[in-house]
């Protein structure tokens, strides 16, 4: 006995149609139904009742709220941020570059100078062959009251 004791498969079920209401005085109107209005729908339940009435649309969710359009200023901005992060990199290394170039010159400078110095110390002090040098003969001199004959 799973049947409702209420309704009997063999009781008659009434069934009710909305009619349009004209009003006296207007013209007859044609009825039409709207958009906005769901139609009317009868539906038969398995134990024999029917059931009339709207359709119910299944709940929407609430939109979600649209993101704000990113204004070209800002993405101006953030573009030059990452630009400026990528240059910052390359001035680092072009300072290093041009602090080893300047020490690179002085080292340079500070070789050429021994070598230059170093042969001008051969040459000024060098035990070379006598052909190249000025031969200077000392003899003895005499001093007599401060007065050289030579």
């Amino acid at each position: 006995m799973n049947e409702p004791t209420a309704y009997h498969r063999g009781a008659s079920v009434e069934v009710h149609h909305p009619a349009p209401i004209i009003p006296a005085h207007a013209v007859p109107l044609v009825p039409v139904q709207p958009g906005s209005i769901p139609a009317v729908a009868s539906v038969v339940l398995p134990d024999g009742r029917v059931v009339t009435g709207y359709a119910i649309e299944p709940a929407k969710p609430e939109p979600v709220a649209a993101k704000p359009a990113v204004s070209r200023t800002a993405v101006n901005i953030a573009l030059g941020g990452v630009g400026f992060g990528a240059v910052c990199g390359g001035l680092v290394l072009l300072t290093t570059f041009i602090a080893a170039l300047a020490a690179l010159i002085h080292q340079l400078i500070i070789l050429a100078a021994v070598i230059f110095g170093g042969w001008i110390a051969v040459q000024l002090f060098g035990h070379g062959s006598g052909a190249t040098g000025t031969t200077v003969n000392i003899r003895k001199a005499v001093f007599k009251r401060n007065h050289f004959h030579g």
